[in-house]
């Protein structure tokens, strides 16, 4: 049995990636968070289909190579690029997104799979609760330099472009309102965090209603891979309190998906051939559920408000 009551998996589609995801060769995609966990397992499924190209991207070249020692071992011929990117640093995601621009001409998918959790508080470069910075923030900047050669790409005949961003049920665990921007910019130290993980997996939800609603030639869709075992947590777990003797208590129950039953459902949504059962700003769960989500997920008046209010951020740091 995969999954379990508290970590369901609903399989209508019967998934298998080396079944369904079709050949690639006219693609040009990036995976962010690459190098290990869910991103891993999705770079690998992908290489197997012949990508036109495929990046990995990963905060440095030891974490790249690591990751395709293992996937050589399954994918001998793969063949898979190295973007450094680092999403707590607005620098080197400028970096990033010009390395991609520079060197293609178009860009057919975008796996926004990278994250942190349960880390202490702390900022991120450009002073962002660390959590929201990295797994919204950074995301976010990240798609909108990109964006140029996303939209062009979706101008040409036949085209699929499609964004996807990793969310998680953990989003029902953000504060009052859903989004609070006088917190985002201090460490909100007073904050669980698992709260302020919550915030910014809320974020992504909305950022990818909004960008379905602004950018409607892109399918843009958000994904729980569901709870998986993946080292995402393991900086939470070298500690010992009160949050981490409850996370290995549900792990116990829910049966933790492996790291390749976590990447189907973002697979899924990038690469399901039949593209119409992909609705464009959705969220689903594993494999391939539509999902309601806490109400403040679909609020669009808070999608909007989010996206003012990051959009005047990255105009106050140079990136209008």
């Amino acid at each position: 049995m995969v999954g379990s009551i508290i970590n369901p998996v609903t399989d209508s589609y019967h998934y298998n990636p080396d079944k369904h995801i079709p050949d690639l060769s006219s693609k040009v995609i990036v995976v962010t968070g690459g190098n290990s966990g869910t991103g891993k397992a999705s770079v690998l499924h992908l290489a197997k289909h012949n990508p036109g190209r495929l990046y990995l991207a990963a905060r440095s070249k030891a974490k790249y190579d690591g990751a395709m020692d293992e996937i050589y071992k399954v994918v001998p011929d793969a063949k898979v690029d190295y973007l450094e990117l680092d999403l707590a640093s607005f620098a080197s995601i400028k970096r990033a997104a010009d390395t991609v621009l520079s060197s293609n001409d178009r860009l057919d998918i975008l796996i926004n799979n990278a994250g942190v959790m349960g880390l202490n508080p702390g900022l991120t470069q450009d002073g962002y609760e660390i959590h929201f910075g990295t797994n919204h923030m950074g995301h976010a900047l990240f798609t909108k330099l990109l964006m140029p050669l996303l939209l062009e790409t979706a101008e040409q005949p036949g085209s699929d472009v499609r964004i996807v961003n990793l969310t998680s049920t953990a989003h029902n665990l953000a504060p009052k309102g859903g989004f609070q921007p006088n917190t985002v910019t201090t460490t909100m130290a007073d904050v669980h965090s698992y709260v302020r993980y919550g915030q910014s997996k809320m974020a992504n939800i909305l950022f990818t209603r909004k960008l379905a609603k602004r950018y409607p030639s892109i399918k843009s869709v958000a994904v729980h891979p569901g709870r998986v075992q993946t080292p995402l947590l393991d900086p939470m777990f070298e500690k010992k309190n009160a949050t981490v003797y409850f996370q290995k208590f549900y792990d116990a129950l829910a049966s933790p998906l492996t790291p390749e039953q976590g990447a189907y459902t973002s697979l899924w949504a990038a690469t399901w051939p039949k593209k119409e059962d992909v609705v464009n700003g959705a969220h689903y769960v594993p494999f391939g559920k539509l999902s309601a989500g806490d109400k403040r997920s679909r609020d669009m008046a808070l999608a909007d408000r989010l996206w003012d209010w990051q959009e005047e951020e990255f105009k106050k740091r140079g990136y209008a």
